[in-house]
C-alpha cells in the first residue's frame, strides 16, 4: 500500500507534465529546433546541407544590395498592400449586405462567397491559368466584350499585368474568407446600439461609422494584422501560376519564392535562413505597428 500510495502521489503531481510532455517534445524537435538551427546558417555560406563557410552577418549585409530581394521585397509589399486596402473593404462590404435579415438567400450566398476558399490551392491555380490565357481565356472574353478591348492579352507573361492577376486570384480566393470574420463580429453588435442611434437621428453612415465601426474593431483589426502576415507569406499561388522563375524579370518574385530559389534549387540554405530571418523581423514590426496604430493596445477598446 505505501508504495501504491507513493506512485499516485507521484502520478497525481506530475499528470500536469505528463500531459504536456508530448507537445512540448514534438514543439522542440519541429519547432524551436529548426528555428535555432536557421539561425545559425544564417550566418554561414552553405552549398547543400554540409559545405558550409562562416560569413557572421554577410548575408544579411549582401540582402542590403541584392537587387533580387529588393524586387521581391517589392512585389510582396505592392501584394499586402491590395490585400489590406482593396480585399478587406470588399469583405466587409460583403459582410454588411449579407448580414441584412430581410436579405433573401443570405445563406446561400454566404456559403457561395465562402466557398472558393474550401477548394485546394492547386486547384485554384489550374482554374485561374485557364482564365488567363490570352486567346481563350474567360478574363480577356469578358473584356473584349465589355469594352472591345484585344483578346491576346498575356496576364501572365506581361510585367505589367502579373500583379494584378495575382492581386485578382486572392481575391476570388480570400474575399469571402475574410468575411466570415466580419460577420461574426457584425452579428455580435449590441442592437440596442443601433436603436439609440435611430432615436438621435442618426443617419446610415453615422451609424456604421460611431456603432459599428468601434464595434468590430478588434476583429478588424485581427483581420488586418491576419491579412498582413500572410500577404508576406505569399509563395503557393505565384509558384504555381508563374513558375519558379517568379515571372517576367521577377514581376511575380515574392520574398519566400525567393527563398525556396535559394534554399532549394541553388542550395544556399544560410543566405535563405537569412532572408527567412530578415523576413520574419520584419513581418514582426509591421504587425506591431499595425496595432499601434490602430489602438490595439489601448485599455478598454
Amino acid at each position: 500500500m505505501t508504495g501504491s500510495s507513493r506512485f499516485f502521489r507521484w502520478q497525481h503531481r506530475n499528470a500536469p507534465y505528463l500531459f504536456v510532455a508530448p507537445f512540448v517534445v514534438v514543439f522542440c524537435v519541429f519547432g524551436l529546433y529548426p528555428l535555432v538551427k536557421s539561425l545559425w546558417l544564417s550566418f554561414f555560406i552553405t552549398s547543400g546541407p554540409k559545405s558550409r563557410a562562416f560569413v557572421g552577418l554577410g548575408n544579411f549585409a549582401f540582402l542590403l544590395s541584392d537587387p533580387d530581394f529588393h524586387k521581391a521585397v517589392w512585389n510582396t509589399v505592392v501584394f499586402a498592400f491590395f490585400s489590406v486596402f482593396l480585399q478587406l473593404p470588399l469583405s466587409l462590404g460583403l459582410a454588411l449586405l449579407l448580414n441584412r435579415r430581410r436579405l433573401w438567400g443570405r445563406n446561400f450566398f454566404r456559403l457561395v462567397f465562402f466557398s472558393p476558399h474550401l477548394v485546394g490551392m492547386v486547384f485554384v491555380a489550374v482554374l485561374f491559368a485557364v482564365i488567363f490565357q490570352p486567346q481563350f481565356g474567360l478574363l480577356n472574353k469578358v473584356l473584349h466584350w465589355l469594352f472591345e478591348t484585344p483578346l491576346d492579352t498575356k496576364w501572365l507573361g506581361n510585367r505589367s499585368l502579373v500583379m494584378p492577376a495575382l492581386v485578382l486570384t486572392s481575391l476570388w480566393m480570400y474575399v469571402g474568407f475574410n468575411m466570415i470574420y466580419f460577420l461574426a463580429a457584425l452579428q455580435a453588435v449590441n442592437q440596442d446600439l443601433y436603436d439609440a442611434a435611430k432615436v438621435d437621428g442618426a443617419n446610415a453612415w453615422q451609424q456604421f461609422r460611431h456603432v459599428t465601426l468601434p464595434s468590430i474593431k478588434p476583429v478588424a483589426v485581427f483581420v488586418v494584422v491576419l491579412s498582413t502576415i500572410g500577404s508576406f507569406q505569399l509563395f503557393e499561388l505565384p509558384y504555381l501560376l508563374l513558375g519558379n522563375s517568379g515571372g517576367p524579370e521577377n514581376s511575380g518574385l515574392t520574398i519566400v519564392m525567393y527563398l525556396y530559389q535559394n534554399g532549394f534549387e541553388t542550395g544556399d540554405l544560410g543566405y535563405a535562413s537569412a532572408i527567412g530571418w530578415t523576413l520574419a523581423i520584419v513581418v514582426l514590426v509591421v504587425s506591431l505597428v499595425q496595432m499601434k496604430l490602430t489602438g490595439a493596445w489601448k485599455r478598454g477598446d
